[in-house]
């Protein structure tokens, strides 16, 4: 008969959220959208999602929207009506691939880097005021451990 895999944690019926990771990183996360979507997005009629999309062309240049969907961690039908949508307001523009009929790449066009270098700085700023106070060292193992975690639940 199969065994259960053991946990480093012992069972509880209580979970205090004040020192549970997903709730603090949830709470880090909802505090950073709802002030860059205030402060920046809203004025641009963006969203959140639509920001992830238009970053990760401005960092890593064209790409194909399966892997752009990877990159950002947005569900690929979701990204989908995110391109298209880009696509109406002009911010991206997507060519058919050569060695795939099914696959379209993604860049950004003129007005999308335009539209990304006004938000980045506001973007900067957030993530200044969020690691205030914070020693370098510390925000190296912050990430270090994030990149972890995410590795560890998406493989």
């Amino acid at each position: 008969m199969p065994t259960k895999p053991r946990t480093a944690f012992k069972p509880d019926a209580r979970l205090d959220l004040a020192g549970y990771f997903p709730y603090l990183i949830n709470r880090v996360g909802a505090v950073f959208v709802e002030s860059f979507t205030s402060e920046a997005l809203d004025a641009e009629d963006i969203s959140i999602a639509m920001w992830r999309v238009l970053a990760a062309l401005s960092n890593n240049g064209t790409q194909r929207q399966i892997d752009l969907a990877q990159r950002t961690s947005i569900e690929v039908s979701t990204l989908s009506r995110i391109v298209a949508r880009l696509l109406r307001r002009g911010l991206i523009t997507r060519k058919r691939s050569r060695e795939d009929n099914r696959e379209f790449s993604v860049t950004l066009s003129a007005s999308g880097r335009k539209l990304v270098r006004r938000l980045i700085p506001i973007a900067r700023v957030q993530e200044k005021k969020a690691v205030a106070k914070i020693s370098p060292r510390d925000l190296e193992t912050a990430r270090k451990v994030l990149r972890a975690m995410y590795g560890n639940l998406s493989s």
